[in-house]
């Protein structure tokens, strides 16, 4: 017999009573504000086209790395789970066994955030009221199937239902933002936007970069084999994004925080070696380096704002990026280095206030050491939310003990999801207003806030530094 399914009202506050009351009281003020979601990777054809979700394990399981990568640490093949082959090999194709091999794993999840998403999503989405098992994997399958071919469960309906006021999807610069123009000619009011993510035509290692550079030149009309006419092709691009699929933020995901501010000459010849293909790898961060103190400068120009999201090593499984491709669940953390690496960028602008950077690690011991002083000082810098293996309880919880002290609550930007699994949005969002009500509630209870400042900031990490951050 399966256990019942529960969500208990007090998850995630403080365990002491003092801290909780005030956290659950903060919590009521702040859990049906709407959702702001600045930066993430969904999928804007949903929106735009607005068909159904196909069924459970397509919508679950094969288009998630967070899910499929605990299971591929314990043996499972990832043919197994449905996901495609670059080479169009056989993988799974019945997505009824694809949920029974999630279904008979759930014990793999236990104490990860994505438990906590999961059973968000089941509960609250789908009214399913017992844990996911072998045993019941047939029977609830049936029961989101029978909903996802419903009306008010296509994307658009739980948009709303979702209370979401705007969310922002990511596009390659090459993206003819197709999806984007047709949810603002479509009369929907729902906000869609997109960011630009410039990584394909500025990475010299990105795959196909000098094919990227010539498509690049050909849909702008500039030409990409000189330095001047490639930075032109690039602004071009910005403006096209804001035109087209309203951007307000920029995104760059290096491997390091390196920037350079090289003089036109050697920048102009470094680009040459590039294009040609014949670098080294030092050259290939130097450039990439330096394209980010030059979206810096487009930054101050046309006012987007900048994401930084450096500091993994990508595709680290050489054999699963071959078979399957880039974002596979194989990114591991490396430690990255600010104070040094941002230095080039923060003496040309730094002192801007124009621009307005937002900067994510995935080294959490920069951030007492380095982004918080950084962002306490600059008024170039934000410092990002918890982000990727670090958007969770604890890695939240760490997050705010070691940014608030040196850069306080202002120099951060709320919260956003980063994430590409749709229905997993509102269970974020309420997972980081559940650990920032706690975090506040223990301050309020320590008598090192106000009750009346904790409401505000309370109301301002869960809503309004993201839109402000973010421009929206």
């Amino acid at each position: 017999m399966s256990l019942p399914l529960t969500l208990h009202p007090d998850r995630l506050f403080p365990a002491d009573e003092a801290s909780r009351a005030v956290a659950r009281a903060l919590y009521a003020e702040v859990k049906d504000l709407p959702i702001v979601s600045p930066h993430g990777h969904t999928d804007p054809r949903w929106y735009a086209e607005n068909e159904p979700f196909p069924d459970p394990a397509t919508l679950f399981i094969v288009p998630d790395h967070y899910v499929f990568r605990m299971l591929y640490s314990q043996g499972v093949a990832l043919e197994d789970l449905g996901v495609p082959r670059r080479d169009g090999g056989p993988t799974e194709q019945d997505s009824r066994k694809i949920w029974r091999i999630f279904a008979a794993n759930q014990h793999l999840f236990r104490g990860t955030p994505s438990a906590m998403w999961l059973a968000h999503a089941f509960h609250e989405v789908f009214g399913v009221r017992e844990r996911l098992d072998a045993d019941n994997a047939d029977r609830i399958y049936d029961q989101i199937d029978a909903q996802l071919k419903l009306p008010e469960f296509r994307p658009r309906a739980l948009f709303e239902r979702f209370n979401i006021e705007v969310i922002a999807t990511t596009e390659s610069p090459l993206d003819e933002l197709k999806w984007h123009k047709q949810i603002k000619t479509s009369g929907w009011q729902g906000r869609v936007l997109t960011a630009y993510r410039p990584d394909p035509v500025v990475d010299p290692e990105f795959p196909g970069f000098a094919e990227n550079l010539v498509e690049l030149g050909r849909i702008t009309g500039e030409d990409t084999t000189s330095w001047r006419g490639y930075l032109a092709a690039l602004e071009t691009r910005r403006a096209y994004f804001r035109e087209h699929g309203g951007c307000t933020s920029t995104d760059h995901g290096h491997p390091t925080a390196t920037t350079a501010d090289l003089s036109p000459k050697v920048a102009s010849d470094l680009f040459d070696k590039v294009r040609s293909g014949s670098f080294t790898a030092h050259e290939a961060e130097l450039f990439r380096g330096q394209m980010l103190t030059e979206m810096a400068r487009m930054s101050i120009e046309d006012g987007l704002v900048m994401q930084i999201h450096p500091g993994s090593f990508r595709n680290h499984n050489p054999g699963l990026l071959a078979k399957f491709g880039r974002d596979k669940g194989a990114d591991i953390p490396t430690a990255t280095n600010y104070v040094h690496a941002l230095k080039p960028l923060l003496d040309r602008f730094g002192n801007e206030t124009r621009l307005s950077i937002i900067l994510f690690t995935l080294d959490e011991t920069s951030y007492s050491r380095e982004l918080a002083p950084l962002a306490g000082h600059y008024p170039s810098l934000k410092i990002g939310p918890a982000w990727w293996f670090y958007d969770s309880p604890e890695g939240m919880r760490r997050y705010r003990e070691l940014v608030t002290e040196t850069a306080g609550f202002y120099n951060t930007v709320g919260f956003n999801d980063d994430t590409r699994a749709f229905l997993s949005i509102p269970a974020r969002h309420d997972v980081a207003r559940r650990i920032d009500c706690g975090y506040l509630g223990r301050l309020v209870a320590e008598h090192r806030l106000d009750l009346d400042e904790a409401q505000a900031v309370a109301r301002d990490l869960a809503h309004g530094l993201a839109k402000k951050a973010y421009k929206l």
